[in-house]
């Protein structure tokens, strides 16, 4: 049993970032990176075996939209990396995953819930090499490639685990409901692709609602099961807030629920905080 932390960019917020901003964490790289690394101690304090770096909406073609140059944009994708370094250095033990957020996540459009891209496959690999190779080269332990809404980029990715043979990962769809990915496609399917795979350490879903995760949980096969879902609470795109209210407790005792059904990785994602991990660390552990 692994635990994940928690959401990134709900406890920045909570330690005073805003980020009301395209390039959401990542905007923290170029403002306050300690903000970060502090974020990462925290959720390791809370029980946290991973840390997830700032990296997801990190990509190269988003910081020379804000004016950065391909070095610098370089650098700051490299320094996600060391913060989260740096925060499992000083607490002692735990791992680096380094985030390869979708290509909706640049798209800033809500693209990654959905998989709507005007990108074929070849463009989604094309796309995403670049800072797969900074991060494939900056340290991590693996990399986590998470909130995957479509068929066609699990399969762009698989084809960039193919170029790096020595790099690890884990690959994480976002989900509509109990059955599919974002993009309608079954997550048997989608999961099926890394199936034997030597280098995947875990299929899993993220960003996603709680109440799906005991239906998806029995899609995956032979590869160990990762969750890590959203609080429980609602997005509305159209105000930009989220809406309704999510109990740490009550997300402990279901990730319990989650680890008997069979999954090996359980953290959170939107809006979920260190304490939502210390409740799924006692509720798992008993502690």
């Amino acid at each position: 049993m692994v635990i994940l932390d928690g959401g990134l960019a709900t406890h920045l917020e909570a330690l005073g970032a805003d980020l009301r901003d395209e390039l959401w964490s990542a905007k923290v790289l170029v403002e306050n990176a300690s903000m970060i690394r502090q974020a990462h101690l925290d959720y390791f304090a809370a029980g946290a075996q991973v840390a997830t770096t700032a990296s997801y909406q990190a990509s190269i073609p988003a910081f020379l939209r804000r004016g950065l140059s391909p070095a610098e944009a370089e650098e700051l994708i490299r320094l996600s990396v060391r913060l989260a370094t740096e925060a499992r250095d000083v607490h002692g033990q735990g791992a680096v995953a380094a985030s390869v957020g979708p290509y909706g996540a640049y798209l800033a459009n809500g693209a990654e819930y959905t998989g709507d891209y005007d990108l074929d496959e070849d463009g989604l690999v094309a796309w995403h090499r670049d800072r797969w190779n900074i991060l494939a080269s900056a340290g991590a332990d693996f990399l986590a490639c998470e909130t995957v809404p479509s068929y066609a980029e699990a399969r762009a990715l698989k084809r960039l685990l193919a170029e790096t043979p020595g790099v690890r990962a884990w690959i994480s769809f976002s989900c509509r409901d109990g059955e599919h990915i974002s993009d309608g496609t079954p997550l048997r399917q989608a999961a099926e692709l890394f199936s034997g795979h030597p280098r995947v350490l875990a299929v899993g879903v993220n960003c996603t609602a709680p109440r799906h995760i005991p239906s998806l949980i029995g899609q995956i096969k032979d590869k160990p099961v990762m969750v890590y879902p959203n609080s429980g609470e609602t997005w509305d795109p159209e105000k930009r807030r989220w809406t309704g209210l999510a109990d740490p407790v009550e997300f402990g005792a279901a990730a319990a629920g989650w680890h008997a059904a069979g999954s090996a990785f359980i953290g959170g994602c939107c809006r979920t905080t260190p304490e939502h991990i210390r409740q799924i660390c006692g509720h798992v552990y008993g502690g």
